[in-house]
C-alpha cells in the first residue's frame, strides 16, 4: 500500500533541508499528503527545585525558538510549497510535554514518518531521544535520513536485515510500500554459521517478497569481530543499495540500557537511509 500521508520530524534547521527533499521525493512519487511538522519546546521549570528564571532568559529561549521555527518553515516551504501534492506546514507547541511526546502523537496518523539522523553534539533538542521514542511508541515505519543526505529514495536496490523476529518481519513488509517495481533485494542474515540451517523463515520471506515482482537474493553472513550494524552497512555498500530496512529494538529496554542496541548503532553510523520498523 503506497503511503498517502508522510509526515516529517522537523526539529532542527540544519537538518531541515535533507528531510525534507527526501519526503517531498516520496510525496512526489506516491501523490501522498505531505507534512512538515517542528514543535516548538516549552522552557519548563520542574515542581521542588527553588530557582528563579529572569524575564530576559524567558524572552531570549522563547526568540530563539521562534527564529528556529521560522528558518525550518522557510526551508520547508522552499523545498515542497510549490509542488503538485498538498504540502501542510504544522506548527504546534509542546506545553508541558516534549518535543517527542507531540512528535509520537501526530505520527500515528500518518503512513510513514521521516526523521534525520541525530548530530549528538550540536542538537539543541535531543535527536537521538527523538527518534527512539517515536520508533518504539509511534507504531509506523520511520525512515532515518542521514546528515547532509543529497539523494533520494528509489528502492531500486534495497537491503533488508533479517532475524527470526517480529520486527525483521515488520520491516520486510514495510519496505515494500517503497520498493520500485522489481527491484532487487538483498535478505541478509548475520550470525554464526550454524543459523544457515534455520532458514526456512527467510526463504519463505524471500518467496513473498518475489511474488510482489522483486528479484531477492538470500545471503548470510558472520560477524567476524564486527557488529551487526557494520556488517549491515558494509554489504549495502558493496551490493550499491540506496534503502536498508531493518527492524528495530528487538530487544527490552533494560537489554538494550546494559548490552547495548545494534539499532542505536545503526542510527548512528548509517550514511544510507534506514527504514526501521519496530
Amino acid at each position: 500500500m503506497e503511503p498517502k500521508t508522510i509526515l516529517l520530524g522537523l526539529n532542527a534547521a540544519d537538518h531541515a533541508a535533507a528531510v525534507t527533499r527526501v519526503g517531498a521525493d516520496l510525496a512526489r512519487r506516491f501523490g501522498a499528503h505531505l507534512v512538515g511538522l517542528h514543535a516548538i519546546e516549552a522552557l519548563i521549570v520542574y515542581p521542588g527545585i527553588a530557582m528563579h528564571v529572569p524575564g530576559p532568559v524567558y524572552a531570549q529561549f522563547n526568540a530563539s525558538q521562534k527564529a528556529e521555527a521560522a528558518a525550518i518553515e522557510e526551508t520547508f516551504q522552499k523545498l515542497a510549497g510549490r509542488e503538485d501534492f498538498v504540502a501542510e506546514w504544522r506548527l504546534v507547541r509542546t506545553e508541558s510535554i516534549t518535543a517527542a511526546d507531540r512528535l509520537v502523537e501526530s505520527s500515528r496518523g500518518a503512513d510513514l514518518v521521516v526523521l534525520s539522523q541525530a548530530r549528538p553534539d550540536t542538537d539543541m533538542v535531543n535527536q537521538g531521544l527523538v527518534q527512539e521514542r517515536v520508533v518504539r511508541e509511534s507504531g509506523r515505519p520511520v525512515l532515518l535520513v542521514p546528515l547532509e543526505y543529497s539523494g533520494t529514495v528509489e528502492g531500486r536496490r534495497i537491503l533488508i536485515g533479517w532475524s527470526a523476529t517480529r520486527e525483521a518481519a515488520r520491516a520486510a513488509h514495510d519496505v515494500l510500500d517503497l520498493a520500485a517495481p522489481g527491484a532487487e533485494v538483498c535478505l541478509l542474515r548475520v550470525g554464526q554459521p550454524s543459523d544457515e540451517l534455520h532458514d526456512d523463515g527467510v526463504n519463505q520471506v524471500a518467496q513473498m517478497l518475489g511474488r510482489h515482482g522483486m528479484r531477492v537474493e538470500v545471503k548470510h553472513r558472520g560477524r567476524a569481530g564486527q557488529s551487526i550494524a557494520e556488517v549491515l552497512l558494509h554489504e549495502a555498500r558493496e551490493i550499491g543499495a540506496d534503502l536498508i530496512a531493518s527492524g528495530a529494538f528487538g530487544h527490552s529496554r533494560s537489554y538494550d540500557f546494559v548490552i547495548g542496541a545494534a539499532t542505536r548503532e545503526l542510527m548512528r553510523a548509517t550514511d544510507l537511509p534506514v527504514l526501521f520498523s519496530k
